[in-house]
């Protein structure tokens, strides 16, 4: 069985929205204290930044970077799930660290799903191993003959050495071809992913500027002496004093 494109593009008109509606939220909830005890002052001050909306615009555009990351990875993750149910009827697994499972070609495959690449550090491609090995022994405690083979797909990018010994890495062309069947997928979903982002991008872009205009009066009035200067011993006060 192969995916019917006009399925995909249904299932992403319909969901998009779910992504742009959490970036919103996600500035919305966003605290300045928060953020400023999470970054470091010393490296503004070393930039030369002297005003308050450029320390603000650093803080917030750095949370929107990696929250949007994550945002997104977890929404593709969806996708994956839902063109992988049309084909292979595969599922949502129950199992902690396995996004993804489904049987083809008489084998059982396990999937940890990630946005990129390069997603994680050694002690973290370490715990995706020790989950492949508990989901395997999960998996063969009512089958002992189960076929089990790990794979870590992402969503994009490239990988020249998939096969990695203990699982199999795919990446972009790769793992789209790998849920679905389809060596085209990768490039046909590119277009409904953009469903209306012109419009809900100018509702992200308004909570934008409301968040730095009101993080910037309040970083001034916190840590900006009465002549409008940074006050620098104070801010690292506040982010790193005991």
């Amino acid at each position: 069985m192969t995916i019917d494109i006009d399925c995909v593009y249904g299932y992403v008109e319909n969901n998009i929205g779910n992504f742009h509606q959490k970036r919103i939220e996600s500035l919305d909830k966003l605290k300045l204290d928060k953020i400023l005890k999470r970054k470091n002052p010393y490296l503004f001050k070393a930039k030369y930044v002297l005003t308050a909306e450029q320390i603000v615009k650093g803080l917030v555009d750095a949370h929107i970077s990696s929250n949007e990351e994550t945002l997104f990875g977890n929404w593709l993750e969806g996708l994956a799930v839902f063109i992988n149910d049309r084909v292979y009827s595969g599922r949502k697994s129950g199992i902690t660290g396995i996004d993804l499972e489904f049987d083809k070609d008489s084998i059982r495959y396990i999937v940890s799903i990630k946005s990129g690449p390069n997603w994680g550090n050694s002690s973290q491609v370490k715990k995706m191993l020790t989950d492949f090995k508990t989901a395997k022994k999960i998996l063969r405690t009512s089958n002992s003959q189960l076929n089990v083979v790990a794979v870590n797909g992402c969503c994009y990018g490239q990988d020249k050495h998939p096969d990695k010994g203990d699982y199999f890495k795919y990446c972009g062309q790769q793992f789209w071809e790998f849920i679905s069947g389809d060596d085209k997928l990768f490039t046909e979903i590119i277009e409904p992913i953009g469903y209306k982002a012109k419009e809900r991008n100018d509702d992200f872009i308004q909570s934008y500027a409301q968040v730095i205009n009101k993080f910037t009066r309040e970083f001034a009035n916190l840590f900006c002496k009465d002549t409008g200067e940074i006050d620098w011993q104070h801010l690292v006060s506040f982010n790193s004093g005991s």
